[in-house]
């Protein structure tokens, strides 16, 4: 039999076998977890001294581009990946979540790093302030890596999603990782992280993998390190107060089974296409990984006038999936990861029937199809119903992490939302309406409650990801009992992994530690126009001050008349002397294009294009008889390809007094020197 290794400091660790692993489907051992003690102390000091040094060598656009071709990488992969995944319990798609949602996200963070972080490893959490009268002394924020590891300990049900998405922005942050999965389904982890090791993409140190349990590794971290969690509620709390994360201030982040609803609205009713969305969506959250997902619908609140027809639609869709082996083509719902998971759903479920009633389940012509499937983990989708919730505890405290849901029903709006929030907090809630006000009234409620909430009318439905499905670009993670962590949320994630540091000192200091002019800080002009220069030449700080322009009435007449734009403002005189300015002024995207027109270098040259305006403000009016000038500053560099870069660009555009009348960023691709 297979005996599972860890990969701790470059090596693969173990040989000696100690817990056997089963298949879900049919009982049949798989695997067997390594019976050796990993060293934890070599797999800290190797995240210190090579992972982090490492990972360092290369910015956060580098990094990017790793996250890319591995991801590129395990997708060449994935059938290697699917075949052991089919030993957890798990139909295609149920592992296509898994694994081909894995790389997507990984696909999802090279793109957040190129499009969203600078070259380098500093991030400037801007814009600078002012903290002195004469502009000599200011403040800001920068970003920096932590310099420490993340340790990510992981549930059974995504083996390699559940580490991949903590990977991805921890490795884009410039911090090492050791995963430990769940022992139930490592070796699906195992396979996955083999796959990376092979690929030789990642820099050595990034990846360590822990089989089986974590033992002193929590003692030997510090104050520069994360930890991340994803299970239960009743585990998060354990290692939340574990004596070193506590002692240390360890940064702790939980995401934890929640009683996730999905609520009903009373404008819906049995013979609109929402109602059947509803109806759906449950059934969905109930089968999909066999309900084996941090986010499915645990709590199904509906209308009190409508509980036995959604019971009903239920019970019929229910009744049409079949469950069993996940290698049968007509099989839509596998098994759950283990026996124990299995007793443990059973357990609760019992619990739960001493106040609910049963409404579907094993009673209702439960037969797994399948050779073996008598030996696997099989549970019947269970649907049961609470009457009077608002009196019952147990609905909303006991959570069956399985194919069960409990219907709710509630009187009005009101209910609904009581209901809701007696989760104690969850990841994801769903509201059901077709009314706009519904939706507003009930969604800034329950998001007290609840980290994300879906929208679901038929307008949404022809492209919604559904309930259950975090997204890269959307945080996840809830308050209370789900953990009260956030992960993913695009950019937002890399920064949890980074420390922020209050900056302070003249621009010219801070433009130095920041990479990014700041305005006030020296300027350097040398005769050659910023815009002859190619990517690799130009220096952030090098400046233009243009030559200056008198804005007349003509330039008025003539931009309306081009752009169309006749705003009283610039053609009523009588209006306009009236108005708050007192004069007639010049439209704001003349002055912009004016400004253009005064340090725009015209002939071919580096600069390839403009793609854009960041920050645009127009300040102050500019009337008819005013002259203008503009500064233009090489503000941020960005390295982007082999010939060429992006250069964000400082405008500032003044008035014959000095006083600031516009101001914006303008973002350019500028190529490099050509290669002999």
């Amino acid at each position: 039999m297979k005996v599972l290794q860890s990969y701790i400091a470059g090596q693969w660790v173990g040989r000696e076998g100690a817990q056997q692993l089963r298949s879900a489907v049919n009982g049949k051992p798989v695997a067997s977890t390594h019976g050796e003690k990993p060293d934890f102390a070599q797999a800290v000091e190797h995240a210190r001294k090579a992972g982090v040094p490492n990972l360092l060598k290369l910015d956060f656009q580098q990094r990017a581009e790793r996250l890319k071709a591995l991801a590129k990488f395990l997708n060449e992969r994935k059938e290697e990946l699917y075949a052991v995944s089919a030993h957890t319990g798990a139909t295609r798609t149920d592992s296509w979540i898994d694994i081909e949602g894995g790389s997507g996200t990984l696909f999802a963070y090279a793109s957040v790093g190129t499009n969203e972080l600078p070259s380098g490893n500093v991030v400037h959490e801007g814009p600078a302030m002012a903290l002195g009268k004469k502009g000599g002394f200011a403040g800001t924020h920068i970003l920096v890596p932590r310099g420490g590891l993340a340790v990510h300990i992981n549930a059974f049900n995504f083996p390699i999603w559940g580490l991949l998405e903590k990977f991805a922005p921890s490795f884009l942050a410039g911090v090492p990782c050791i995963g430990k999965p769940a022992t139930s389904t490592s070796y699906l982890t195992e396979a996955m992280v083999r796959l990376v090791v092979e690929s030789g993409i990642l820099p050595e140190g990034s990846l360590q993998l822990v089989i089986g349990s974590t033992g002193d590794l929590l003692d030997r971290l510090d104050g520069s390190d994360v930890v991340t969690f994803t299970g239960s509620a009743d585990t998060a709390a354990k290692l939340r107060v574990h004596p070193n994360v506590v002692r240390s201030s360890i940064p702790f982040n939980a995401e934890a089974d929640s009683l996730n609803m999905a609520v009903l609205a009373p404008d819906v009713t049995p013979d609109d296409e929402e109602f059947d969305l509803y109806v759906k969506e449950v059934a969905r959250e109930m089968t999909v990984k066999a309900g084996q997902k941090c986010t499915a619908i645990r709590r199904a609140i509906v209308p009190k006038k409508y509980v036995d027809e959604v019971a009903s639609r239920l019970k019929a869709r229910l009744a049409k999936t079949v469950v069993g082996d996940p290698s049968l083509e007509d099989v839509r719902m596998g098994a759950l990861a283990s026996l124990d998971q299995k007793a443990d759903v059973a357990a609760r479920v019992a619990a739960l029937m001493k106040s609910a009633e049963l409404v579907f389940g094993e009673r209702d012509g439960f037969a797994p199809k399948g050779e073996g499937v008598a030996e696997g983990a099989f549970f019947a989708p269970t649907l049961l119903l609470a009457r009077k919730p608002m009196a019952d505890a147990a609905v909303h405290d006991i959570e069956a992490f399985g194919p069960v849901s409990t219907l709710m029903a509630y009187e009005d709006i009101d209910e609904a939302l009581a209901l809701a929030a007696k989760g104690k907090g969850s990841l994801v809630g769903t509201l059901v309406t077709k009314d706009p006000q519904v939706a507003a009234r009930f969604v800034p409620a329950a998001a007290a409650t609840h980290g994300r909430i879906l929208i679901l009318d038929r307008e949404a439905a022809a492209e919604s990801t559904g309930h259950g499905s975090p997204l890269p670009v959307l945080k996840h993670g809830g308050p209370g009992r789900a953990g009260g962590g956030e992960e993913l949320g695009g950019v937002r994630a890399v920064k949890h992994y980074l420390q922020r540091a209050a900056v302070q000192g003249s621009p010219t200091m801070l433009a130095a530690v920041t990479r990014e002019h700041v305005r006030g800080a020296k300027v350097h002009e040398d005769g050659v126009h910023p815009f002859r220069k190619h990517f690799e030449d130009l220096a952030i700080g090098d400046s233009l001050l243009t030559h200056r322009r008198t804005v007349s009435e003509a330039d008025i007449v003539n931009f309306g008349g081009i752009s169309g734009d006749y705003f009283y403002m610039h053609f009523d005189e009588i209006a306009a002397k009236e108005s708050p300015f007192g004069k007639r002024i010049a439209h704001g995207y003349f002055v912009l294009s004016a400004a253009a027109g005064l340090f725009v270098s015209p002939a071919p040259g580096p600069v390839l294009a403009n793609y854009g305006l960041d920050t645009l403000r127009f300040v102050k009016p500019v009337g008819i008889g005013d002259t203008i000038q503009a500064r233009l500053t090489a503000k941020r560099k960005i390295d982007k390809k082999k010939d060429q870069g992006v250069v964000a660009w400082d405008v500032e555009v003044t008035n014959q007094a000095g006083e600031l009348v516009a101001s914006y960023d303008i973002l350019t691709l500028v190529a490099k020197r050509p290669v002999a």
